[in-house]
């Protein structure tokens, strides 16, 4: 059964509105989105599924990230896209008839459009994979086969590794979940959350990384894939995975909607990159085919941000 925070959690998610959005203004090459995969564990809590990117990618190999990536066409919706890309990488079925019997995704609801350094608006989808049984007895024993039945499974050739993590202690600065929390190599504790203020968008922004726990081999919530041309994984001296960028951001900021308070750490105020991807589309960039040499520099961000 889902702990009650976790129910009004959810609550707040369904009734979540977004702002009126940009990411149906850029042309197809420019859209992406990203799956905030949230499921029940053993005590009702809720926790949310990462991948680290393969080490032979193109972009941001090595990278914790969430299930995602670019539309194919432009009649799919930001959720259609994370839900097929999520397919690909980490298995999950497009469609609920094709979940195993008992299991759902619920689609909550949509974030504001985050502006990659790859210049693409990433649309953050959050959805809910839950057991569609009523019955309380059957609910629970379904939900504490969630992560052992739906989590780990990957495409080698994109996904690295398949973990989660506990989704409100993205709000806090330190590990407050039950379970070993992260430690370092040596094996000493290792902070959960460590933070720094950058400049990016020609504005103050704030860096957040987080050390996930890495699961034992054998734990259901991981499995790792070996590189296609070595019989060594590079992943096998990490004692922590880090979540930074990006991926962090969004994180932070699904969680600030879902539990209705704010992080115990300095955070940027505003959810998303609308107005600067607003300004960028204004100014023509983001435009569909990609110039040579063309770059997201700050100089491009400062006259963008006079527009």
């Amino acid at each position: 059964m889902l702990s009650q925070s976790s129910a009004q959690a959810l609550a707040r998610l369904r009734a979540y509105t977004p702002p009126p959005t940009q990411w149906y203004n850029c042309p197809l090459t420019r859209r992406a989105a990203v799956l905030i995969l949230l499921f029940p564990d053993s005590h009702g809590e809720l926790k949310v599924v990462l991948t680290m990117r393969a080490s032979t990618l193109r972009s941001y190999a090595g990278q914790a990230a969430l299930p995602g990536g670019k539309s194919d066409t432009l009649n799919e919706s930001p959720f259609d896209t994370a839900r097929r890309e999520a397919y690909e990488e980490i298995g999950l079925p497009p469609t609920d008839a094709k979940l195993p019997p008992g299991f759902k995704v619920e689609h909550l609801c949509e974030l504001p459009a985050n502006l990659a350094k790859t210049e693409l608006g990433v649309r953050p989808c959050v959805a809910f994979l839950c057991p569609s049984s009523t019955n309380p007895t059957e609910s629970a024993a379904e939900a504490n086969a969630v992560e052992d039945k739906m989590i780990p499974r990957l495409d080698p050739k994109e996904v690295a590794a398949v973990f989660s993590a506990p989704f409100r202690n993205f709000l806090h600065k330190n590990w407050t979940s039950d379970g070993p929390g992260p430690v370092s190599k040596n094996g000493t504790p290792h902070s959960w959350y460590r933070g720094s203020w950058t400049d990016w968008h020609e504005s103050r922004w704030r860096m957040h990384n987080f050390y996930i726990p890495k699961p034992p081999p054998s734990s259901p919530s991981q499995i790792q894939s070996k590189s296609p041309s070595s019989s060594e994984n590079p992943l096998d001296d990490l004692t922590t995975f880090r979540v930074f960028g990006m991926t962090a951001r969004i994180l932070v900021d699904a969680a600030r909607v879902a539990y209705g308070e704010e992080p115990e750490f300095e955070h940027n105020s505003h959810f998303g990159d609308e107005d600067m991807i607003a300004r960028l589309l204004k100014m023509g960039r983001l435009s569909e085919i990609r110039r040579k040499g063309e770059e997201l520099t700050k100089d491009v961000l400062r006259e963008a941000s006079k527009i």
